[in-house]
């Protein structure tokens, strides 16, 4: 449903039922619009994200990779 934003101001109890039960409800103001969900339905849109702490430790285990540098293939460059 599409509310004009003072009709939503003076019916938000209404507004929030109706967007537990029915589904997302608009609330319209000149130019511009917001939509209402439930706090289920937004978490199932944005869905459960690991930090990045957590995505670097399910990553790839490194510590076998050798990172220290060959100092034998140094180039010659002309100064």
């Amino acid at each position: 449903m599409i509310w004009k934003l003072a009709e939503a101001k003076n019916k938000l109890s209404e507004v929030i039922r109706l967007a537990l039960d029915e589904g997302p409800q608009r609330i319209q103001r000149r130019d511009d619009a917001v939509v209402v969900i439930s706090e289920c339905e937004y978490l199932r849109l944005t869905g459960s994200k690991p930090s990045l702490v957590e995505a670097l430790m399910q990553g790839p285990d490194w510590s076998e990779l050798d990172l220290t540098r060959r100092r034998d293939l140094a180039r010659d460059i002309e100064l």
